[in-house]
């Protein structure tokens, strides 16, 4: 029976939308988290009657197709613009925009995140900018950024733009000739994801565009002293996980259905 087979398909997708919002009420208090969207479609319909002739050769006006059930088609991220928390340390740095920090990985490949929770780190000629682990976060050039052992990096600030500067006798903030990378992409959905908040470029997602050097995006600006809150909605996870759960449910309902549909015909006799 075609019935169960789709109402099978149907728990299926029903079971990985749980797991996407276990996921995202797993992570909502993960800095930078972008919440996730388990999107569906339908499968094949089969074609029990074509809408051109009855079986008498009659035209007819409607034909007779029945689906075959429903099958995943794309976790999405949803980039939006999670809320600012203060925590007044001198390396957190939220993006208000839509750009991404270019983080250097332990392969030397470059991965993007949005993640500004960033640390000072010990190097052989200084000090370096680097993430929660440890890996480098990089420039505008695509450089580690590594400050000469002598300075008091607590004392330099960030503007806007991502420009490092360092107070000079006076006190007056002196730009430090190093600005912080940041980039966006065509379609950040398409990212793939690595897990510590990184992303990796996709032919989905297209390829990088340097805000400091594409005059036809955006701008992002960074906020020193602050991170980016996860964007998840707990009421709205709740409110997808009770509709989830009784659609799983339904759908196993039409199996049992199914299944004593089954069994009656098979205990018919002559």
């Amino acid at each position: 029976m075609r019935s169960l087979w789709t109402a099978a398909s149907g728990m299926k997708t029903q079971q990985i939308t749980v797991d996407v919002i276990a996921n995202n009420l797993a992570n909502v208090n993960t800095t930078a988290f972008k919440t996730e969207d388990a999107e569906f479609k339908n499968l094949l319909y089969q074609t029990i009657q074509a809408k051109t002739t009855t079986k008498n050769g009659e035209r007819k006006p409607v034909g007779a197709q029945v689906g075959l059930g429903v099958r995943n088609s794309a976790i999405t991220s949803i980039f939006r613009q999670g809320n600012f928390t203060s925590t007044e340390n001198t390396f957190d740095f939220a993006i208000n925009g839509k750009g991404f920090f270019q983080i250097q990985g332990a392969d030397g490949g470059t991965y993007y995140t949005r993640n500004g929770a960033f640390r000072i780190s010990m190097a052989t000629n200084g000090t370096m900018l680097t993430d929660q682990d440890g890996r480098p976060v990089l420039d505008t050039n695509g450089r580690t950024i590594v400050f000469d052992s002598s300075l008091d990096t607590a004392k330099i600030t960030v503007s806007s733009t991502g420009e490092l500067c360092y107070p000079d006798e006076s006190k007056n903030p002196v730009p430090m000739g190093i600005t912080l990378g940041l980039v966006q992409f065509p379609n950040p959905a398409g990212l793939e994801k690595e897990g510590s908040g990184l992303y990796k470029v996709t032919d989905a997602s297209g390829d990088p565009r340097p805000e400091h050097t594409d005059t036809e995006i955006t701008k992002s600006e960074l906020r020193q002293g602050y991170i980016e809150s996860s964007n998840v909605q707990v009421a709205d996870e709740m409110v997808d996980l009770i509709i989830a759960q009784r659609a799983y449910e339904m759908n196993s309902k039409a199996i049992q259905a199914s299944d004593e549909m089954l069994s009656q015909a098979n205990s018919l006799r002559r």
